[in-house]
């Protein structure tokens, strides 16, 4: 499974949307340079106000370039960064992947998959009937995530548009992606 990079972004306010970059810095650790989510310990407003000493899982925001076509296609009018998104992918299945992936972003990066973005209804700030057009069902009635993944940096580096992808499952059994 390979794929690659269609837009970075990163923004340094709690805002919604992240501004398109010509490249974006990982630290290992940490996050995205200059992004409001950068650090060890949780960032997301809503964690912090439960519990400000929990580890950083979403240090890094994913989302796959098919969702925005599928969205497109629904009616929405969206552009990378705007549903908060650090990295759009293109040519990966984020939301098949196994807990604990290794994403390797171009010649140094390497990002680990925590999880599923639950999607909030800010996404509804953007457009009315975001949020929801960001969920779905599958065969069995379960609820299905379709808002990308998260993950922390384990190895730092700049990352740019067209950007190479390759992904490194971990050891079986694999484990699915559960929200974070």
């Amino acid at each position: 499974m390979a794929g690659f990079v269609t837009a970075v972004s990163r923004s340094a306010t709690h805002s919604l949307t992240k501004p398109n970059q010509d490249y974006i810095r990982l630290l290992a650790g940490l996050g995205v340079e200059g992004d409001a989510h950068l650090g060890k310990t949780v960032k997301h407003r809503s964690r912090v106000a439960r519990d400000p000493n929990q580890p950083n899982l979403r240090q890094v925001h994913l989302i796959h370039a098919e969702l925005h076509d599928e969205l497109r296609a629904a009616g929405f009018a969206l552009s990378p960064g705007q549903m908060g998104e650090n990295v759009t992918t293109r040519g990966v299945d984020l939301l098949g992947l196994p807990n604990g992936t290794r994403l390797h972003l171009g010649a140094m990066a390497v990002v680990e998959v925590t999880g599923l973005r639950n999607p909030c209804a800010q996404l509804n700030q953007i457009q009315p009937g975001l949020m929801a057009a960001t969920l779905g069902r599958d065969e069995q009635g379960r609820l299905v995530r379709k808002a990308g993944v998260m993950g922390i940096v384990l190895a730092g580096g700049e990352i740019r548009p067209g950007d190479p992808i390759r992904v490194e499952l971990p050891p079986e059994p694999h484990r699915s992606l559960e929200r974070v």
